[in-house]
């Protein structure tokens, strides 16, 4: 039934612009984006990695990383992303927490990450799916930088059905105005559906990927890698 289907249009891969930096690290944005960072975090921990190296793709201005070094001092964390402003605002939250020794952020491409073969415990990825030309090989490229036993744990937004699109945005765009508004929209309509993630997953090879449902505004995967895994 395609017709219940909002068409998909990507969004940009990369925020440079001043007012949409400015619009996601805005005080009233961070209000509800915090909240919502926070159910990721609880999901990390819930992994029960405590000593290790955290990667997060996509890292945006660092808010998941720093979050996540607070609550767990033996691990050591890298955030990488391409935008330079968001690296900068991601620097300066990290050295205002005073936790720049043990979190740091560098330019990387999700398709080209730039670290050796398992390097990490823990590769992580939030609201940054939808920006990415080429889902399935990003998701190979966290999978070849995780270590053997290690874990891969990506969250996006879900994109609604036609009928329920409209009243989607509303509810859940009902803490943003202006720029952050029109931004939470177009990260709605270039997010995946549940059957494309599995799409996804089954075109990147990480075929025994647990696929889970975060409410009604988010959805993600959870990869184990196998202790022989080659690639």
């Amino acid at each position: 039934m395609k017709w219940l289907t909002v068409v998909r249009r990507p969004e940009s891969e990369v925020m440079e612009e001043e007012a949409g930096v400015e619009a996601y690290t805005s005080a009233t944005a961070q209000v509800y984006l915090d909240a919502i960072d926070d159910t990721l975090v609880e999901q990390v921990i819930s992994l029960g990695l405590e000593v290790g190296s955290v990667l997060d793709v996509g890292t945006g201005p660092g808010s998941i990383p720093l979050k996540i070094a607070r609550r767990r001092p033996g691990l050591n964390l890298i955030g990488v992303d391409r935008s330079r402003p968001m690296l900068q605002a991601a620097r300066a939250a990290a050295r205002a927490c005073g936790l720049g020794l043990r979190v740091s952020f560098c330019d990387g491409d999700a398709l080209r990450l730039p670290f050796p073969d398992s390097r990490f415990d823990l590769v992580l990825s939030n609201s940054v799916l939808h920006h990415l030309p080429d889902p399935a090989g990003a998701f190979r490229e966290m999978a070849r930088v995780a270590k053997p036993r290690g874990q891969v744990l990506v969250r996006d937004l879900r994109r609604p059905s036609r009928l329920m699109f409209a009243a989607h945005l509303r509810w859940n765009g009902r803490h943003y105005s202006g720029r952050m508004k029109q931004l939470f929209e177009d990260s709605v309509r270039a997010s995946y559906t549940l059957s494309e993630l599995a799409e996804l997953i089954r075109e990147s090879g990480l075929t025994q990927a647990r696929v889970f449902s975060h409410k009604r505004t988010h959805l993600g995967l959870v990869w184990n890698k196998p202790p022989q895994e080659r690639n």
